[in-house]
């Protein structure tokens, strides 16, 4: 049986201690919500995590859904995209394998980088958030930048659209602050990602 690969699962452990404002916690309560409903139905649970550019933080966002979900043992898919597709970001990747995951990259533009916990691995590589691969109904949308919460006012065969709104560690890259602040990032994604599943069994 594949277990969870111990490095990521000691960062899941640190991840879980992290304390969560008041605040962020009202603006989880919709995906805790959307994925306690699906947890006892037929109908598989399935999060398209959006961002202008499918490169950071929708990404990251995916990565530690997975994880999350690993983590809780709840079946579910998990999809990324963006209004327009660029590339995963080099220090992104980076990040997310000094965070357990263990990760393995293909060459070109847009390489597909496969992300893997040690349950479950998917390939991650930027696209459009209706991208043929990604899913056409009985989905959330989670939009995890208001740039594209503003410029996507409507998804197509969404069931739900949840609105969480990252800080863009882009605003770091080429900084000595840089690898720290996309580890920040990752942490508070990671964080709530687990909190939204933890709150889903135990409210189901």
């Amino acid at each position: 049986m594949n277990q969870i690969y111990p490095e990521l699962v000691s960062k899941i452990t640190e991840l879980q201690g992290f304390e969560i404002s008041e605040e962020r916690k009202k603006v989880l309560q919709p995906l805790i919500e959307f994925i306690s409903k699906k947890v006892n139905t037929e109908v598989p649970l399935q999060l398209n995590f959006i961002c202008t550019h499918n490169s950071r933080r929708s990404q990251l966002a995916q990565a530690w859904a997975m994880a999350a979900s690993d983590h809780f043992k709840v079946p579910a898919q998990f999809f990324s995209g963006g209004t327009e597709a660029t590339a995963f970001f080099t220090q992104a990747v980076s990040t997310l394998k000094n965070s357990g995951f263990r990760t393995e990259q293909n060459s070109g533009n847009n390489p597909e980088i496969t992300v893997d916990t040690g349950e479950s691995s998917n390939n991650f590589y930027s696209k459009v958030y209706n991208d043929a691969g990604n899913p056409d109904k009985n989905f959330a949308a989670v939009m995890t930048c208001s740039h594209a919460d503003e410029n996507c006012p409507f998804i197509i065969g969404a069931e739900a659209r949840i609105p969480l709104d990252y800080q863009d560690p882009k605003e770091f890259d080429n900084t000595p602050e840089m690898e720290e602040k996309y580890m920040e990032r990752s942490d508070q994604i990671g964080s709530e990602m687990l909190y939204a599943f933890k709150n889903a069994i135990s409210n189901d």
